[in-house]
């Protein structure tokens, strides 16, 4: 699809805030229902609007392209290199490989490792094998990536050894509803450090950008909610340290005069 209809159809998709998709879904029969519909709308909205195939992995990818921090730029990854089109022309292999890179090391086995480590749990990944990783990466992409059908040839090995209605049930995702919470009983303590955040002489964060933020989070935008908790988790622990370093500068003050 050319890049221009594209921007078009993302700039239609835009005109409704997610909310309004969500409340059009709930008249969609239960089993049929796509679950956060309005955030998945304005998430391909921003996709259709990217120029490239790389360009859209690095913004599925990047947790934030949002300029909050003062003075702050994004760490160069492997995702920047230069030479990646020319040792992989298969974008769906430069994809795999950047994953195997960054996603992984850096988030999913991250999680997996603190988890279990912090209940003294001992865990293996047996997908990550690298005898199964070897095999895998001499397939056709085609056999491993199909849009009908995801994680294909990882379904095809269950159905040997698990019932159909087990593989072939929709992705069910287990997260933390942090936006329900930062809207209800969380909101005070959340208004509080995000007020901080942008307080007019805070030396960390754009201002303008954090109220932005935080207004259109409270207006129904799922979208970024963990870039609002990476915010109040860092002033959180901001208020906290320095809130230390003032009490034990005033304790080793006191000492001194007495």
């Amino acid at each position: 699809m050319p890049l221009a209809l594209r921007r078009l159809v993302s700039s239609s998709i835009r005109v409704a805030p997610p909310s309004t998709y969500d409340s059009i879904a709930r008249y969609v029969p239960y089993f049929r229902r796509v679950p956060r519909v309005g955030q998945k709308a304005h998430r391909l909205a921003k996709i259709l609007s990217t120029p490239s195939i790389d360009s859209v992995y690095h913004q599925v990818v990047s947790h934030t392209q949002d300029n909050l921090v003062k003075g702050s730029q994004e760490v160069r990854t492997a995702c920047w290199g230069q030479n990646l089109q020319a040792l992989l022309p298969d974008p769906v292999d430069r994809m795999r490989y950047l994953d195997m890179c960054t996603y992984l090391p850096d988030d999913i086995l991250t999680k997996v490792d603190r988890a279990s480590m912090a209940v003294a749990l001992e865990v293996r990944v047996p997908l990550l094998d690298h005898r199964v990783v070897e095999w895998v990466w001499k397939l056709p992409s085609f056999q491993n990536a199909r849009a009908w059908r995801p994680k294909h040839l990882l379904r095809r090995v269950l159905a040997r050894h698990v019932p159909d209605r087990l593989v072939e049930r929709p992705k069910m995702g287990f997260g933390v509803p942090l936006g329900d919470w930062l809207r209800g009983p969380l909101r005070n303590w959340a208004e509080d450090l995000m007020n901080e955040a942008c307080s007019s002489d805070g030396e960390i964060f754009h201002a303008d950008a954090i109220r932005s933020l935080w207004t259109e989070f409270l207006s129904g935008d799922n979208e970024r909610y963990f870039l609002v908790w990476n915010v109040l988790m860092f002033q959180a622990w901001h208020r906290r340290w320095r809130d230390a370093s003032v009490a034990d500068t005033g304790t080793r003050r006191l000492a001194e005069i007495v």
